[in-house]
């Protein structure tokens, strides 16, 4: 690539964030802000689809594949190697979505 000013703001950028990452507690405080979203959403994704109720199959089976895949591609890598912070971030979403949806189940059951 040649190095114009874009590429060298956009490289600059990405050395910023990066360091920035770099910071154990922003890192476990950006995975509980992440839980806490997908748990939103979960909470958002079931109300949506309760209260319109010919979606729930569908939103339920978007639900399960956007998590399968997930699942893939978080737990396909070795356990020795470090995951980037995106997958994780990706995790901690998943991890909040199903937990809100099994909440959800469970004030339904009682």
């Amino acid at each position: 690539m040649q190095n114009t000013r874009l590429n060298r703001l956009v490289d600059s950028i990405g050395n910023r964030a990066s360091q920035w990452l770099s910071n154990p507690w922003r890192r476990l405080s950006l995975q509980i802000i992440g839980l806490l979203l997908g748990f939103l959403l979960g909470s958002v994704i079931s109300t949506v689809a309760g209260q319109a109720a010919n979606w729930d199959v569908v939103a339920a089976a978007t639900v399960l594949i956007a998590i399968e895949i997930v699942n893939g591609v978080v737990y396909r890598r070795n356990e020795s190697e470090e995951k980037p912070f995106a997958l994780g971030l990706m995790n901690a979403l998943k991890i909040g979505i199903t937990y809100s949806l099994f909440l959800e189940a469970f004030k339904l059951g009682s």
